[in-house]
């Protein structure tokens, strides 16, 4: 079993006036996929604050995976994707290609994600749009690989790739 950190990031939410659905849509997805949520929190738009968590969470010990909801609009308070370039080893480009590219069948809106995905450490770190039609969409885009791209990180080789 994987751990997994879910981060909201909502100002509104922060303040308690704003319900965190797409952060729940993002544990109900994963956990039914034997992930276990094992970090969570709700942070303002404040690019400071959320590379500081996501680098805590993220050089913790048991946090395979950290999934962002919120912040990655074109919006002059979106700053998630600039936190956590900030905090990045490694970036994933194809992880957020693929969310934009798939999801593009569904809106033209998905033009204007800035959602990006990376590693730090062992840690894989992806960024969702804030809306939960948006988490749901792009989580059944990328949940396919998460098992392999988290072994690929915890081991020095892997011998089998998926097909």
């Amino acid at each position: 079993m994987f751990g997994l950190g879910v981060l909201t990031v909502s100002t509104s939410g922060a303040q308690g006036s704003r319900e965190d659905s797409s952060g729940q849509a993002i544990r109900d997805m994963l956990t039914a996929d034997g992930f276990e949520v094992v970090r969570s929190a709700i942070v303002p738009d404040d690019q400071a604050l959320i590379a500081e968590r996501l680098t805590e969470w993220a050089d913790a010990p048991g946090v395979d995976l950290i999934v962002t909801t919120g912040g990655t609009g074109m919006g002059r308070r979106d700053v998630t994707p600039e936190a956590c370039l900030s905090i990045l080893d490694k970036e994933v480009p194809g992880l957020a290609e693929t969310m934009r590219a798939k999801t593009l069948q569904f809106t033209p809106m998905a033009m204007l994600s800035r959602s990006v995905a990376g590693i730090r450490g062992s840690t894989l770190i992806i960024t969702l749009p804030g809306s939960t039609k948006g988490v749901r969409e792009c989580l059944e885009v990328v949940q396919p690989v998460l098992h392999h791209a988290i072994e690929l990180l915890q081991r020095e080789t892997v011998s089998e790739h998926p097909v």
